[in-house]
C-alpha cells in the first residue's frame, strides 16, 4: 500500500526565493496549457498531447524573451506541471461519467492560492544528504525536521507551502502491511458531537472542539486583518496571523485524530462505524460543530490504519435504524428526538443510553459480535406476562395470586 510521509522544512532566504520562483514557473506553464487546450476545445478542435504542450511551452519558450526566465528551475518540475493539468482533466471527465465524484473543470491557478506546490521526480536527480538535509536541483540543502524514517526509499518529492508560509517535504512510498498479534475485542463507534465518539464497550470520548475552544483568539486576528489596508504589507501579516491560527487548530485536530484511531485499531481486532452524510450534516445549523469534529478524516484514518496493521474496517449503512432498535432484544419502536438521551424498550423494558445502544447497533448491522450488556443503563423490572406466570398442578391451569376463573 502507498502512504504519504510529510515532513517540516526549514528553507533559508535564498532557498525561499529559489521555491517562489519554482512555483511561478509551474504556476505559468500549467496555465499557458490549461490556456491552450481551452482555446482548442472553443474552436472545435482536438486537445493538444502533453507531449506537444511540452516542447511548445517548455523547450521553445525557454529560447524566447518572454519565457527565458523558465530556464532558472529544473525542467522536471515544468514536465510535472502539465502531468498535473492531465490528472486534473482526467478526473473531471470520469466524475462527468459517474466514475467518481462530482467535481469542477480545471481552472486557472493565482499566486495568491493558499497552497503552492512543486514536485521532483527521480529525473532531477534529488537527493536526502548524509546530513539529512534535502538536496533539490537549482535550490540547494534545506533542513529537514524528521519525525520518523521512512520505510523505503521515495521516487519523488513534493514541496509544499501553505496558507500560513510553512514549507513541507511530502513522500509518497511503497509500505507492507504491518500485522499485528490479533485480539478478540471489537468494537462499534457511534460518532456525534456531545460526544465525539462512544464506543460499543461503554466507552464515551469527549469533543476537543479545538475550533470552538480558539474562536476568540480567531477572532480578534480576523477582526485585525479587517483593518488593514488592502494590498498593504501589514494586511499580509495580519493574513498569515490568522493563517497560522487556523493551521493550529488543524494540526490539534489531525493529532487528537492519529492518536485516538491509531489506538482504536491496535486494541481490536475489527472496528466498526457509520457512513454518515457529512456534507448533508454541514448544511445545517450545526455546520461549525460538524466540521469542528472532522469525522470524515477520521473514518479515513481508521480505514487506512486497519489495511495497514491487518485489522478489519467496516462502514455501515446511513440507513441502518441504530437508534431506533433495542440492542438487547431487536426490537424497533421508532425515531426519537434529539433531546431523548435515554430510552425504554418498550418490548423487554431495558432502559437504554441512546449513544451506546447505537455503537453495539452499529457494530452488530457490521456482523460483529458484541455483547449489548453495557448499553444498559440500569436494570428493569419487567412485569410477568399473565399466561407466561402459571403454574399446573393437578391439572388445575391456575395463576399465581389470582384464583381460577
Amino acid at each position: 500500500m502507498q502512504l504519504r510521509y510529510s515532513f517540516r522544512l526549514y528553507p533559508n532566504c535564498p532557498q525561499r526565493a529559489a521555491l517562489a520562483r519554482a512555483f511561478g514557473c509551474a504556476r505559468v506553464v500549467y496555465n499557458d496549457a490549461l490556456r491552450a487546450r481551452e482555446t482548442a476545445r472553443a474552436a472545435g478542435e482536438a486537445f493538444p498531447k502533453t507531449g506537444d504542450l511540452s516542447k511548445l511551452l517548455i523547450t521553445e519558450a525557454k529560447l524566447t524573451d518572454e519565457r527565458a526566465w523558465l530556464g532558472g528551475v529544473s525542467a522536471v518540475v515544468l514536465q510535472q506541471s502539465l502531468r498535473d493539468l492531465d490528472t486534473a482533466y482526467r478526473n473531471f471527465f470520469d466524475s462527468l461519467k459517474g466514475r467518481r465524484p462530482k467535481m469542477g473543470a480545471p481552472r486557472f491557478k493565482s499566486r495568491k492560492d493558499n497552497r503552492q506546490a512543486v514536485r521532483f521526480t527521480s529525473n532531477a536527480r534529488w537527493k536526502i544528504t548524509t546530513g539529512g538535509d534535502l538536496s533539490l536541483p537549482k535550490i540547494g540543502d534545506m533542513r529537514v525536521k524528521w519525525s520518523r524514517v521512512l520505510p523505503s526509499i521515495p521516487s519523488t518529492v513534493t514541496v509544499i507551502k501553505d496558507a500560513a508560509g510553512r514549507y513541507f517535504a511530502s513522500f509518497v512510498v511503497e509500505t507492507d502491511p504491518e500485522m499485528l498479534p490479533d485480539v478478540e475485542s471489537v468494537v462499534g463507534i457511534d460518532l456525534g458531537l456531545g460526544h465525539f465518539a462512544v464506543l460499543s464497550d461503554g466507552t464515551k470520548i469527549d469533543a476537543p472542539r479545538f475550533l470552538r475552544r480558539a474562536e476568540k483568539k480567531l477572532k480578534r486576528a480576523q477582526r485585525s486583518l479587517s483593518r488593514k489596508a488592502k494590498g498593504s504589507n501589514n494586511r499580509d501579516k495580519a493574513r498569515i496571523k490568522v493563517a497560522r491560527a487556523h493551521a493550529q487548530v488543524a494540526d490539534a485536530r489531525r493529532e487528537f485524530h492519529h492518536q485516538l484511531s491509531t489506538r482504536l485499531v491496535r486494541d481490536n481486532q475489527a472496528v466498526a462505524v457509520e457512513d454518515l452524510v457529512v456534507k448533508g450534516l454541514a448544511r445545517t445549523r450545526l455546520a461549525k460543530s460538524v466540521h469542528d469534529a472532522g469525522w470524515s478524516a477520521f473514518v479515513a484514518m481508521l480505514e487506512y490504519k486497519a489495511e495497514k496493521f491487518g485489522r478489519s474496517f467496516h462502514r455501515v449503512g446511513r440507513f441502518e435504524p441504530t437508534s431506533q432498535v433495542c440492542s438487547v432484544c431487536g426490537v424497533k419502536d421508532g425515531p426519537k428526538p434529539l433531546h431523548i438521551r435515554v430510552w425504554d424498550c418498550g418490548a423487554c423494558g431495558a432502559v437504554l443510553d441512546r449513544d451506546i445502544n447505537a455503537a453495539v447497533n452499529v457494530a452488530k448491522a457490521a456482523g460483529l459480535a458484541v455483547s449489548a450488556c453495557r448499553a444498559q443503563v440500569r436494570p428493569a423490572l419487567v412485569p410477568a406476562q399473565r399466561g407466561e406466570a402459571g403454574t399446573h398442578r393437578d391439572g388445575q391451569p391456575t395463576v399465581v395470586g389470582i384464583t381460577s376463573l
